[in-house]
């Protein structure tokens, strides 16, 4: 089964993306990379979208409303899916995915540092700091996807969404972040997609001007989703962030039927 990497760059609004990310637009140009806007779940915040994200339910049934919600996400996640299924799985991300995935509450010193095949995500290096650098993160993950070459892996950057809460969505801080996260998409894709994998590049939610995510504006529910690599062309492309569990469950090679209810 070729290898899934989830790139989920939190706090990417559509057009900002649109404008600052020239790598993926370069390889959208090419023909090797496809492209579509969702719009975020209400409410547009980080736990809540994770939880769609992963498991197809929108918040209001998740019962993930908010931020402060720590609990595990009641449907099983496109992880336990696919630990079930007998594939493995890493995820270099901030803990809130480990809070929604794996087990909850988070302890630092039992959980930053995951290898557990029992649980959804197997082996896990998580943060906890908003400043987390992109770069560093993208290291982690390169190291988890060389030393346990995982069916599926997800790289969750927060780089963009600290830049926008401190400096807001116009501000150049926050399109620099995103350029950032872009160059390390173009420093570590090429290898991905050389072990035959098929990546998918998107974000929970954008940013307003004054540095929030709460407000039904289209700045901030309109987010990018790219679709790149071994299955690109196969793929349907989803129409809602609801969508996104059962193409990558699909791309996994997860039967729709297996899911739990």
């Amino acid at each position: 089964m070729p290898p899934l990497v989830f790139v989920l760059l939190d706090g990417v609004a559509a057009q900002p993306a649109r404008r600052c990310m020239s790598h993926m637009l370069a390889l959208e140009a090419a023909g090797q990379a496809r492209y579509a806007e969702l719009e975020c779940e209400l409410p547009p915040l980080s736990r809540p979208a994770y939880a769609t994200l992963f498991s197809g339910l929108p918040p209001a049934q998740s019962g993930i409303l908010h931020n402060d919600a720590a609990h595990l996400c009641p449907l099983p996640t496109v992880f336990a899916r696919a630990r079930d299924a007998g594939l493995t799985t890493a995820a270099a991300a901030y803990f809130w995915i480990s809070e929604v995935c794996n087990s909850s509450p988070y302890d630092p010193a039992r959980h930053r540092l995951t290898h557990d095949p029992a649980l959804p995500i197997a082996h896990g290096l998580f943060y906890s700091h908003d400043a987390y650098p992109d770069q560093d993160l993208f290291h982690d993950a390169a190291c988890l996807f060389r030393r346990f070459r995982p069916h599926l892996l997800l790289v969750h950057a927060m780089g963009a969404d600290c830049a926008g809460h401190a400096h807001g969505g116009d501000s150049e801080a926050y399109h620099e972040a995103i350029r950032q996260a872009d160059g390390l998409l173009a420093r570590w894709m090429p290898e991905w997609l050389a072990a035959g994998s098929t990546l998918v590049v998107t974000s929970d939610h954008g940013m307003d001007a004054q540095g929030s995510h709460y407000d039904d504006l289209e700045r901030i529910r309109r987010v990018p989703f790219w679709l790149a690599g071994a299955q690109a062309q196969d793929l349907a492309l989803p129409q809602s962030q609801r969508a996104v569990a059962a193409l990558m469950e699909k791309a996994l090679g997860i039967a729709p039927e297996t899911r739990k209810s």
